[in-house]
């Protein structure tokens, strides 16, 4: 989710669950611990009558994937 984010910069929640396949409470899960630690921001809205419900990462989110991604070098690396 968070290299989607990466490359994306922000997604709508309805992208994210098509690219993901997951149900709609299953990512509000995820999304709501990646928001308690700082990664993502989730901003609702509304256009129009319908909700709108649209996440970007924040630096702390990109510089944690980040350190995530040379850890993840190292082991691969390593063994």
């Amino acid at each position: 989710m968070i290299s989607l984010l990466i490359t994306n910069e922000e997604l709508p929640f309805r992208a994210l669950k098509k690219y993901l396949e997951v149900t709609d409470g299953n990512l509000s899960s995820h999304l709501s611990k990646l928001d308690s630690a700082g990664y993502v921001k989730i901003l609702k809205s509304f256009e129009g009558k319908r909700p709108k419900t649209v996440i970007y990462i924040t630096d702390v989110g990109r510089k944690a994937f980040g350190k995530y991604i040379e850890e993840l070098k190292k082991f691969v690396e390593e063994n």
